[in-house]
This record gives structure tokens, C-alpha cells and sequence, in this order.
């Protein structure tokens, strides 16, 4: 029974370790099986506690914490998990379980006030000290890590709030652009969005937790801004594809790139060739209005409505379904064209800014 019980305890030890490397050191988004259900749990509780609120500012007030929530977890999940798997190890040379766990508890945080006679259990005390001592640095600098990669992310989501709106809508992007004559100065926008969807790429797979911190405010979401910059892209291409900048192109692939990368780290199935002729959920009167919006700005128009739908139509489905589903899974702040919600009757956010001039004061 005892050789049993230590068999068990490294085995714990082992499974505990590898979540703690590849959850903190390892890149490539691997998320292991006890962050995944730690996440799930934690997940379920708030999506219990929000059910009954009818606005999205109470909602989004309380998920704001769901991500400090899910860390406390896991890292006292793993402690826990170490607690176990080193007094299962030390068990077969301690006087009871209750002594076995006193003294895995005092080596865990490298206190060392109790020490079982041995080779072995003095074996067992250093590695889980050694392990405990490990674990606490790397999660000190995990949580520096972790803010400035979000602090990085946030940047570029408040700088879009004057050139999209809030929330941030692709359409209203252009709108701006051709109100404010700098529709030529939006290839530096999508350059700056095509490095910075290389960024999250990189920083959301290896730390899948920065999925759920929320940006500032109540209107302002990074997964919304993400999707309005790639549909501002996508019309851009789609209805001037003349005087569209090649950087509106590499946005649009870098955009749908890094969703992928988060997407197969999460497990959301896709397809990663899709026809350019599958439908999409923006509808073509949907299109119409927002071209309309665009041609009364004075918009370069090349293409007429329907054939600007179809090539609009065939750089969408490259992305439409993933940004959807992690809108979804994220509750993000319910704006135009970016899917549904867990909640019934959420209300589409939008308010667009009137042009206010001297001659014309009420826009």
C-alpha cells in the first residue's frame, strides 16, 4: 500500500509539474487538462452568477475579475495538487497521514521545521523544497509577463476608439476616413494592426489566460476591435480595390492568422480553406447600409453593391466563424456584425459620431 502511495504521489508530482511548465515556460499554447477544467469551473460559477443581470455593465463589471479568479485557482490548485503528491511520497516513512502531510507542507514551502529519519525522506524533503521554491519564482514572474502583454494589446484598442467608434464597428473605420480626408493614412492603421495581431498571436497561445482579461470600459472590447479593423480591411479591399493599400491585404492575413493560432489552442474547430463563396452572417442588406453610410461620406467607390458583397463576402469567411466564437465565449460587448451572445435580448451597441462643423453644427 505504501509503495503504492509514493507510485501515486510522483505520478501527481509529474502531472503537476508538466501543467506548471507548459501553463508558465513552455510557448506554443499547449493547455493542459488541469488548466482547461480549472478555467471550466471557474467559468460555470460566473456564468451563474451573471445569468440574472439584465445590463451589460453589471455583467461586464463582474467578469472583469473572472480572470484574477481563474488564476488564484490554478495556482492553488497546483499547490494543492503538490501538497498531495509529496505526502503520498513521503507517507511510506512517516509515523501517520496526518504526519506525512505536516511534513510535505513544511518542505513544500521551505520551511523545513519537520524532518522524517532517512536517505529517502530527506530525498523527498529537498525536491519538493527545491520544487515549491521553483514554482513561487516562476509564478512572480508569470504575472509581470502576463500584464505586459495585456498593457501591449490595449494600446492599439485605445488608440482605435477615435478612428472606429465605440464599440468599434469595420464600417464606421472608413466612414471616419473619408469624413476627415486621411483614407490614404489607413495603411499605416493596417500595419499597425497586422504587427499587433502578430503579438497577440504570440502572447494569447502561450498565455491562453489573457483571453479573458477585458479591456477598459464598458463600450471597448480587443476581440471587437480586432474584428473591426479586418471588416475595414475587407470593404476597403472589397469596394476600392484600386486605391487599396497592400497592407489592407497583409492586415487581413496576419488578422486571420492569428485567430487561428488561438483557435487551434483552444480546440475551436475551423476550416482552414474555406470557398470565398460560403455565406457569411453579415447579410447583404446589412452591406448595403453600411456602403451606403460610407458613399455619403464620400468614400472612394469602384465596385457596385453586389459585386463588392462577393469579394467583401469571400475575405469574411476567413475569419467570421472563430471571431464569433470567442466574442461568444468571451461575452464581449454585443456590437455590429460580431455574432451572438450567451445572454437573450442583448442590445447591439453603436453610436456613430455626427460630423460637426461651424456650417453645419448639428452634423
Amino acid at each position: 500500500m505504501k509503495i503504492a502511495a509514493a507510485i501515486l504521489g510522483i505520478a501527481l508530482f509529474g502531472v503537476t509539474i508538466s501543467s506548471v511548465l507548459k501553463s508558465l515556460v513552455v510557448p506554443g499554447g499547449t493547455i493542459t487538462r488541469m488548466t482547461k477544467v480549472t478555467d471550466q469551473l471557474v467559468g460555470g460559477v460566473f456564468t451563474l452568477a451573471t445569468s440574472g443581470m439584465r445590463t451589460y455593465e453589471r455583467r461586464n463589471l463582474l467578469l472583469a475579475a473572472q480572470p484574477a479568479a481563474v488564476l488564484f485557482v490554478i495556482l492553488g490548485a497546483w499547490a494543492m495538487s503538490f501538497l498531495i503528491g509529496a505526502s503520498l511520497l513521503i507517507y511510506p516513512v512517516a509515523a501517520s497521514v496526518p504526519a506525512a502531510v505536516e511534513e510535505a507542507g513544511s518542505s513544500l514551502v521551505t520551511l523545513g521545521m519537520i524532518h522524517s529519519p532517512g536517505a529517502y525522506a530527506t530525498a523527498v524533503d529537498v525536491v519538493t523544497g527545491f520544487t515549491g521554491m521553483i514554482v513561487v519564482a516562476l509564478q512572480i514572474a508569470y504575472l509581470p509577463t502576463l500584464y505586459a502583454a495585456y498593457n501591449q494589446r490595449e494600446t492599439d484598442v485605445t488608440l482605435l476608439k477615435s478612428e472606429a467608434g465605440q464599440p468599434a464597428w469595420g464600417p464606421e473605420i472608413l466612414r471616419r476616413a473619408a469624413m476627415g480626408n486621411y483614407v490614404a493614412d489607413l495603411a499605416s492603421i493596417y500595419h499597425s494592426w497586422e504587427q499587433w495581431s502578430a503579438r497577440v498571436a504570440e502572447t494569447h497561445t502561450s498565455y491562453p489566460i489573457l483571453l479573458r482579461f477585458r479591456s477598459p470600459g464598458n463600450n471597448n472590447s480587443w476581440i471587437v476591435s480586432l474584428l473591426a479593423v479586418l471588416d475595414s480591411a475587407s470593404m476597403h479591399l472589397a469596394l476600392a480595390p484600386q486605391e487599396a493599400p497592400m497592407q489592407a491585404r497583409l492586415c487581413v492575413q496576419a488578422g486571420f492568422q492569428a485567430l487561428r493560432d488561438i483557435a487551434q489552442s483552444l480546440r475551436i474547430p475551423f476550416d482552414p480553406d474555406p470557398l470565398p463563396t460560403q455565406p457569411i452572417a453579415v447579410t447583404r442588406a446589412e452591406f448595403d447600409e453600411a456602403v451606403e453610410k460610407l458613399r455619403l461620406a464620400g468614400f472612394p467607390i469602384e465596385r457596385d453593391g453586389a459585386e463588392a458583397f462577393r469579394h467583401f463576402q469571400g475575405w469574411r469567411v476567413n475569419y467570421e466563424h472563430v471571431i464569433h466564437d470567442l466574442c461568444y465565449r468571451v461575452d464581449a460587448v454585443p456590437a455590429p456584425w460580431s455574432g451572438s451572445r450567451r445572454w437573450r435580448n442583448v442590445e447591439v451597441r453603436f453610436a456613430t459620431t455626427p460630423n460637426r462643423t461651424p456650417d453645419n453644427p448639428e452634423g
